[in-house]
């Protein structure tokens, strides 16, 4: 195949909804928003009915037809994704058969769609790794444990036989090389701020009607992101008479109404406010108007997209002291807590009583996100990538 003068055509497979606001329809976006300034390539997409349509040059959306319109597919393996999955197969396999394409881009379970074209039309792919399924599938359902064994065979397998693995964090990319990955290029997730340098506006403030520090979470209520940790912390906060509120963007509303709940049995309901999801292009201006940012994670080896705009801001970040975080996050840069009610509580009461600590954790966060985790750098590393595979086409 010489495609050394040629467009390459690539085929994206994104089986989540898209275009969301969420971590990985975000990635998804960013890969196809760096993929559509280069001059060499045009994209074919397929993503779930769900979400809002894009528009990039070169980019052409399909959404997966054929199975009705399912609502509010949560991340993570569900019968609702085993559902739509199904269709996806075989209109993938339609637009594989209808089209030339160079190269397929598979993000989460579609990497065994792409093992099967490349099986059937010998069109190698590269596998765009966010989390670890085999990890992430025994996680949030533990009665599918003994079958770990299989899960870590099948996602091996995917590793090894793809032209090339993308993953997002060191520790996915150990994973790639345990599997014996042929080349492996880390797409760092990034900040999406576009004012990081944006002044207080009052909007939590205004809702809340408080004077208080505030300590804000964006993102998905699921488990692992361990908000039952943040809630669990509280009433160690509520002793010291520290006065600081919870704020707790996003979320459906069962998860909501639930944790609502939990705040209520442990008697700090008064200082935990949930607003429900807000648009993303608010971020920067709910960001601006913390004093304290706290991504809780407790389980999962992915580094949390949150964490980049939150250093971004240029607020002090508090985060659980795993993996999750340290493999790329260091005490310079934010404030570890042990994964811990006391502990994690113990963090919120230190930086809220301790104004220079918050300002030296945010102007060292600030620092270390504009060095390497902004969309220049995410361009450059989607290049190498893509200038490398194309070598690699020429080739064949």
């Amino acid at each position: 195949m010489d495609t050394d003068n040629k467009q390459m055509k690539i085929l994206k497979l994104s089986p989540h909804p898209f275009f969301i606001n969420r971590g990985t329809p975000i990635d998804a976006f960013l890969i196809l928003q760096a993929l559509s300034e280069r001059n060499d390539t045009d994209v074919d997409i397929i993503a779930y009915p769900e979400g809002e349509d894009i528009d990039l040059p070169n980019v052409q959306l399909y959404r997966v037809p054929f199975c009705g319109y399912v609502k509010n597919v949560r991340p993570g393996f569900s019968l609702k994704k085993l559902y739509i999955d199904f269709f996806m197969f075989f209109y993938t396999w339609k637009m594989v058969h209808k089209n030339k394409y160079s190269i397929i881009h598979a993000g989460e379970e579609a990497v065994f769609m792409a093992m099967m074209m490349k099986l059937i039309y010998k069109i190698p792919y590269i596998y765009d790794i966010d989390s670890s399924i085999a990890q992430q599938m025994v996680e949030k359902n533990p009665r599918l444990k003994p079958l770990a064994k299989i899960f870590n065979w099948f996602e091996a397998h995917a590793m090894k036989g793809a032209l090339a693995n993308a993953p997002v964090c060191h520790a996915l990319r150990e994973l790639c090389e345990q599997n014996e990955s042929s080349k492996t290029i880390t797409l760092h997730d990034i900040s999406q701020l576009k004012n990081p340098d944006m002044e207080p506006t009052g909007l939590i403030r205004n809702e809340i009607k408080s004077d208080g520090l505030i300590l804000l979470y964006c993102g998905n209520l699921e488990e692992y992101q361990g908000v039952d940790l943040l809630i669990e912390s509280f009433p160690y906060v509520v002793k010291e008479k520290v006065e600081v509120e919870l704020v707790i963007i996003g979320g459906v509303p069962e998860d909501i109404e639930r944790y609502k709940q939990k705040a209520t049995d442990l008697g700090v309901e008064k200082n935990i406010h949930f607003l429900g999801p807000r648009p993303f292009d608010q971020l920067d201006a709910y960001l601006a108007d913390a004093d304290i940012l706290v991504a809780p994670r407790v389980r999962g080896v992915n580094t949390p997209m949150k964490i980049f705009p939150y250093l971004h801001s240029g607020k002090p970040v508090l985060l659980t002291k795993l993996y999750t975080h340290t493999q790329i996050v260091t005490e310079n840069e934010a404030y570890l807590a042990e994964a811990k009610p006391k502990a994690f509580g113990a963090g919120i009461i230190e930086l809220a009583k301790n104004a220079k600590l918050r300002l030296k954790l945010g102007r060292n966060g600030r620092a270390f996100v504009e060095k390497d985790h902004v969309y220049a750098a995410h361009k450059r590393r989607v290049d190498e990538l893509y200038d490398w595979a194309k070598s690699r086409l020429c080739k064949v």
